[in-house]
C-alpha cells in the first residue's frame, strides 16, 4: 500500500536522524518501511529523503561551500587555494560511486532493498566497520588533512553505501581515519562529499516521482522532515563523530543488525 503523510513524516525523522549517524540511514529505511507495511515506495522515497538531508548539509557547511564557489571565480585568490583542492579533492572521491551508479552492479546492489535480512547482516557488517578505528588508535597525526590518496579511498568507501545496512557517514569516515586522516578532516570531508553523490542520485530520480498529487506530497513532505531533523542532528552529533566514538554506534549496529535478520528471516517469514 501507499504509505501515508505520517509515515512519510516517521521515515523522514529516522532518515535526518540517522543520516548524520555512522548507522546507515538507507538501512534504518528499509527495516522501518518493512515494519509498517509501505516497502513497495522504493528507493524513490529513500533518494527525496536523502535530498532533505543534502539541503541540511548545504545550510550547515555553507560557508565552505560559497568559498569553494568564490575559488574558482576570477580572479583565484591565493588565500582559497585549500577550497581549490578541496574541490579537486571532491571530484576524485565521486569517482566511485558514478562509477557504481552507471553501471549493472546498480541494479544488483537495489535488489537488497526488498530483503531485510541481507539489510540486517550489512548492518552488522557496518558495527564491524565501526570498530576499526580502534586499531589506528594513538598512530593518527594530528595535523592530517584529507589528501588525494585518503580521498580516493573514502570515496571507494561511499561507493559501497549504495548497499542498504552499510552506513555511508561510517564507512567513508573510517576509510579516510584508515588512510591517514583525522577523524575531524575525515568528518567534515566525509559530509561534504555526500553533497554530488545525494545530487546525482536525486537527479537520477525524478523521472520516477509518483504522478498522484497526494503521494507526491507525502513525499515532499517527508524529505522536508528530514531536512529539519537532519539539521538538527548536525549540530548535535557531528562533535561525536569528530572525536570518533564510533565503537559506540558500533555495538548498536550489532545488535539492531542481528534483531532485524533473526525477526525477517525467522520470525516474519
Amino acid at each position: 500500500m501507499h504509505m501515508s503523510l505520517l509515515e512519510a513524516m516517521i521515515l523522514g525523522l529516522i532518515q535526518g536522524l540517522t543520516e548524520f549517524l555512522p548507522v546507515s540511514s538507507s538501512g534504518h529505511l528499509v527495516l522501518s518501511q518493512k515494519l509498517l507495511g509501505v516497502s513497495d515506495q522504493g528507493v524513490t522515497f529513500e533518494v527525496m529523503v536523502h535530498f532533505g538531508t543534502l539541503l541540511s548539509v548545504v545550510i550547515y557547511f555553507w560557508r565552505s561551500l560559497w568559498n569553494m564557489l568564490l575559488s574558482i571565480l576570477p580572479p583565484f585568490r591565493e588565500e582559497l587555494a585549500r577550497e581549490r583542492k578541496m574541490i579537486a579533492l571532491l571530484a576524485l572521491a565521486s569517482i566511485p560511486a558514478a562509477i557504481v551508479g552507471f553501471s549493472p552492479l546498480k541494479d544488483v546492489f537495489e535488489g537488497t532493498y526488498e530483503s531485510p535480512a541481507i539489510v540486517g547482516l550489512l548492518l552488522m557488517m557496518t558495527g564491524g566497520i565501526l570498530f576499526l578505528p580502534r586499531l589506528i588508535a594513538g598512530r593518527q597525526r594530528e595535523d592530517a588533512d584529507v589528501g588525494v590518496k585518503s580521498a580516493l579511498i573514502m570515496g571507494i568507501g561511499q561507493a559501497f553505501a549504495i548497499l542498504p545496512g552499510v552506513s555511508r557517514s561510517g564507512s567513508s569516515i573510517v576509510s579516510g581515519m584508515l588512510a591517514g586522516a583525522k577523524s575531524s578532516a575525515a568528518a567534515e570531508f566525509s559530509f561534504i562529499m555526500a553533497i554530488p553523490a545525494i545530487a546525482a542520485a536525486a537527479f537520477l530520480e525524478l523521472g520516477h516521482l509518483p504522478k498522484e498529487k497526494d503521494l507526491l506530497t507525502n513525499y515532499l513532505v517527508g524529505a522536508g522532515v528530514a531536512f529539519g531533523s537532519g539539521l538538527i542532528a548536525i549540530y548535535t552529533v557531528l562533535a561525536a563523530i569528530r572525536r570518533g566514538k564510533f565503537e559506540y554506534f558500533g555495538i548498536y549496529c550489532i545488535i539492531a543488525g542481528a534483531a532485524a535478520f533473526v525477526y525477517f528471516k525467522l520470525i516474519a517469514t
